[in-house]
């Protein structure tokens, strides 16, 4: 006989809630191992495919992670030294930027830039913190023991973790799955599925877009030639998993760029925001319906939602784990709804009677 309902659902309770006990006390040491169970998830798909094709998954494995590790070192050697540059570069001038723009409204706008006018001062001030927290920031992970053993840390044990869970992956959900309960096992693999169609769409679909289009923006920006293109790129690249604040803040940051570096070059300035036209067409009609799908279900106010409670509650790691937590909750919120809409406490006693005269 099966535990009553309550019972189960206290013991459930009680693991998840030591769960988030231990993410909240471990943080940032996880970090390493939820990036490497994160890589393995996206390239298991592929090891897959391999394994079809008929390779082992030794060799699968081994043959992925060389191909990965030669990426990686083609990006240090190529892309972050510069994209690091520009960075410092960008946060150095951030003050000289905001003293020009400040010199422009008050000869465009005379009446709002008075002296000590509140305008005034939160331009001088913004430029201020940015350069100097920025500049700090920057600084200490590039330069502080700590920040280089992190990064140290994270080169050396997120490959191990990632091979390792790529290796034994199938093992791995076939022991999990061994373990489920035997009267939810079908609900849960139903929910589980679900939830990878779901994991599989935006992460994997949408990790694809992100890439795609910062390598677009910032190799379109650079040919331009907008001075810190490349940052501009990676950072509309990074954020795109948002619908339309990826485009909105990279083209917000690189007008704003190119008002100063192209001021009466409205050609170039316009070649500035045609890129981030063209971008944007690109994804909405070619790159989220073929990669992502239009069945993913989770909404931008979501999203931003649960980055800000997760960054808040867990730091880095939090935000590492939002989206694809968000993603499992929603999930989870629309097989409770399925459930609830089925039940006696939505449709009433009348509509269960009527169900049983038939």
């Amino acid at each position: 006989m099966g535990l009553p309902v309550e019972t189960q659902a206290r013991y459930w309770g009680i693991a998840t809630a030591v769960l988030f006990v231990l993410l909240w006390f471990l943080g940032d040491v996880i970090l390493p191992f939820v990036l490497g169970g994160a890589i393995a998830y996206c390239l298991d798909p592929i090891a897959d495919r391999l394994e079809r094709m008929g390779a082992p998954r030794v060799i699968a494995t081994t043959l992925i992670t060389l191909v990965a590790i030669l990426i990686f070192v083609l990006m240090i050697l190529l892309v972050i030294p510069t994209l690091v540059e520009q960075a410092g570069q960008l946060i150095n001038v951030a003050p000289k930027l905001f003293a020009d723009l400040q010199t422009f409204l008050t000869d465009r706008f005379p009446s709002l830039m008075v002296e000590d006018s509140p305008i005034r001062q939160q331009l001088q001030t913004f430029g201020e913190a940015i350069q100097s927290k920025g500049g700090a920031l920057l600084n200490s992970v590039l330069t502080s023991a700590k920040g280089l053993i992190n990064i140290a840390v994270l080169v050396v044990i997120v490959p191990v973790v990632a091979f390792y869970l790529l290796l034994d992956w199938d093992n791995m959900t076939a022991r999990i799955d061994d373990l489920l309960p035997r009267d939810h096992a079908p609900t849960i693999r139903k929910l589980a599925q679900e939830i990878d169609r779901t994991l599989a769409s935006f992460i994997r679909g949408q990790g694809t877009v992100c890439l795609i289009l910062g390598i677009y923006y910032a190799v379109a920006l650079m040919l331009v030639g907008l001075q810190f293109g490349l940052v501009v790129g990676f950072v509309a690249g990074l954020i795109s998993f948002i619908p339309y604040v990826g485009a909105l803040v990279g083209g917000a940051l690189a007008i704003g760029l190119g008002l100063f570096q192209f001021w009466g070059m409205w050609g170039s300035l316009g070649a500035v925001v045609v890129v981030f036209v063209i971008g944007q067409m690109i994804e909405g009609n070619v790159l989220t319906p073929k990669l992502v799908g239009s069945s993913v279900g989770l909404h931008p106010v979501w999203l931003l939602f649960a980055l800000s409670v997760f960054g808040s509650l867990f730091g880095f790691v939090g935000m590492l784990v939002a989206v694809p937590v968000a993603a499992m909750l929603g999930v989870l919120a629309r097989f409770a709804i399925s459930q609830y809409k089925d039940g006696r406490l939505y449709q009433g006693i009348a509509a269960t009677q009527d169900e049983t005269d038939q």
